[in-house]
């Protein structure tokens, strides 16, 4: 399986980067209480800085705001990921655990301030390719209605879109059932190659040691925008 940004990103979006891990040999299961802890202790220490620092201020959220304004869509009416979950922990709205798979997705995607799509590699067919949408593009997505990617990062295969940093489709979610993964990071563009290197390991190592099996890393830029899985 090839996974590459489309050749357009690399020109108009250099400053562009996506962090991919392929996990293999996974068992995804309920989130053990030491994740769930940790995860409802986060969203409360989240809560009371967002107190004092609104959510379109913090760094990440700001940046993939900026993003979204270049590539053509609205920040206000099609909010990231990473932001829609912040806005939930502002009206103390806190995640509830559904399995680890997803638990963890979401977990570093607060940490990191960035939206982070997690997808069962048992649907997905061909090469994969990140591009940027049009009006003809959109899916049925995990939030029950179906979502146009006008000028919204998505990603492909040979059967068509099917996710997102705005909201996943409903074709590759993760379950129990799960073995093969792969997690699509939007990194943030002011982070140095060796940052970006270092929060997949970091994430990766996590992701590892509460699902087993194995897992690679790679970071696609304007340099090296694809790789073989």
């Amino acid at each position: 399986m090839k996974v590459s940004l489309n050749p357009t990103l690399n020109t108009r979006y250099p400053e562009l980067k996506i962090g991919i891990i392929h996990y293999t040999k996974i068992v995804v299961a309920q989130s053990p209480q030491m994740i769930k802890g940790r995860m409802q202790l986060y969203q409360e220490n989240l809560y009371l800085e967002m107190q004092e620092t609104p959510v379109t201020q913090r760094a990440g959220i700001a940046e993939w705001r900026q993003l979204w304004k270049k590539f053509g869509a609205d920040p206000n009416r099609y909010r990231h990921a990473a932001e829609s979950l912040m806005r939930r922990i502002c009206k103390q709205n806190y995640l509830t655990p559904l399995q680890s798979g997803v638990d963890l997705n979401n977990f570093f995607s607060l940490q990191y301030e960035i939206p982070i799509g997690l997808y069962d590699v048992a649907y997905l067919k061909g090469n994969i390719e990140i591009a940027l949408g049009d009006e003809e593009i959109g899916y049925e997505g995990l939030n029950g209605r179906f979502n146009s990617l006008n000028n919204i990062l998505y990603s492909r295969d040979e059967d068509g879109a099917f996710g997102s940093p705005f909201v996943d489709s409903k074709r590759t979610v993760v379950s129990e059932s799960t073995t093969d993964a792969l997690q699509i990071f939007y990194l943030r563009p002011s982070l140095s190659d060796s940052q970006s290197e270092a929060l997949l390991s970091s994430a990766g190592k996590m992701f590892n040691q509460i699902h087993g099996g194995d897992y690679s890393t790679t970071l696609l830029t304007n340099v090296a925008p694809a790789t073989t899985l």
